[in-house]
């Protein structure tokens, strides 16, 4: 996502993973009014969870094939800048975060289960970077927003960092305090993009990975 990539990159690598910054520039400007606060509640017998493990649009896709999970909204978490635009967050100086919020059927997918996907599906061990993303805006961030949910968020961050990252996870656990929805054009934008650049080299394989690693419930032909 898309203009901040590894220096050492070849040109034609920069130029590839900055296309989808290009892009999305000549359709962002009418969607901005789009961004505002979601309030962080949710429908009956349904739960809410936020995550922040890189681009969004990759953590949207992989959360919304999970069964039980309902929707997926992308947006920014853990800064203290009000209502923050993609190019504002972009600066990397609001705090914010590229982070999912999922709405999910706690009956059918627990949150304990969710941030063990979170681990899964992106590398937790790299501060401030994803992949050619780099930026505080694509930091590693496990959000919780009960005291249950923080423990169950300490005690899997202490597995994982055990079993599978030799202790060098440097996610950060935060309480959710506010979400804000990104601009339209940021919703589902693989769905609505799959021949993008930054989608077909970055997203899909990431995609890909997860589905090889995740051995759970995943919705369709997944």
């Amino acid at each position: 996502m898309k203009n901040k990539v590894i220096p050492f990159c070849l040109l034609t690598l920069a130029v590839l993973f900055s296309a989808c910054n290009t892009s999305r520039n000549t359709n962002g400007p009418s969607d901005t009014s789009a961004v505002r606060q979601v309030q962080l509640t949710a429908p009956e017998n349904k739960a809410v969870a936020a995550f922040a493990s890189g681009c969004f649009w990759c953590t949207e896709e992989i959360f919304e094939v999970v069964v039980g999970v309902d929707s997926v909204i992308s947006g920014y978490a853990g800064g203290t800048a009000p209502n923050p635009t993609y190019d504002l967050v972009n600066t990397e100086t609001t705090g914010h975060a590229e982070t999912v919020l999922v709405y999910y059927n706690p009956e059918a997918v627990s949150y304990e289960e969710l941030t063990k996907i979170f681990y899964l599906s992106h590398d937790p061990t790299t501060p401030n970077r994803q992949g050619p993303d780099r930026g505080s805006s694509y930091r590693s961030i496990l959000f919780y927003g009960t005291p249950e949910e923080k423990q169950t968020a300490e005690r899997v961050t202490a597995t994982m960092n055990q079993e599978r990252f030799n202790g060098k996870i440097v996610t950060e656990l935060k309480p959710l305090n506010t979400f804000y929805r990104a601009e339209g054009y940021h919703q589902d934008y693989i769905e609505h993009n799959p021949n993008n650049p930054y989608v077909q080299q970055v997203s899909v394989p990431r995609f890909n990975k997860f589905k090889e690693t995740y051995t759970g419930k995943l919705k369709g032909n997944h």
